[in-house]
């Protein structure tokens, strides 16, 4: 699936930029850090929605202070329909992401769990799931940088 990419311009990337490191802000102070009016913001904003640039306005959690201590990344094998595999593991209590790759594995399921125990019951889901051939799970020691600091644009 070939996904097509807009063009934007440096007044489209200071949306981008304002938005990421505060979307809370009122259409007025968005458009006063970029130096524009909030009517121009509103529809540059509304572009970038209709064109799907902007999918969601979101906050962003610290999951170790909600209880989310054992966090995992799980390589899985998929033989048959990876689609409809894929599908049905990302329903699964505790899936923070799934990612179809390549590599040795097809496919690639971040997991957030509050403990081993729960993380263990996890891994046997997914391993019961029909077409779930092989399984290889890495315990996530620290994070570094996660996927919602990444700010280039």
């Amino acid at each position: 699936m070939k996904t097509k990419h807009l063009e934007i311009d440096q007044t489209d990337q200071q949306i981008l930029i304002q938005l990421k490191q505060d979307c809370r802000r009122s259409y007025r102070e968005l458009a006063a850090a970029i130096g524009m009016s909030p009517a121009a913001l509103i529809e540059r904003m509304k572009k970038l929605e209709i064109n799907g640039v902007i999918t969601d306005y979101s906050a962003n959690f610290d999951y170790l202070k909600l209880g989310f201590e054992f966090m995992a990344i799980v390589q899985i094998n998929v033989s048959g329909d990876l689609l409809e595999v894929q599908q049905k593991i990302s329903k699964l209590k505790g899936i923070a992401a799934i990612y179809d790759v390549t590599g040795q594995y097809d496919s690639v399921a971040v997991t957030m769990s509050k403990n081993r125990n729960e993380f263990s019951a996890l891994v046997k889901k997914i391993q019961t799931i029909p077409g779930v051939e092989k399984t290889n799970s890495s315990v996530v020691l620290n994070i570094v940088k996660k996927l919602s600091e990444f700010k280039e644009i």
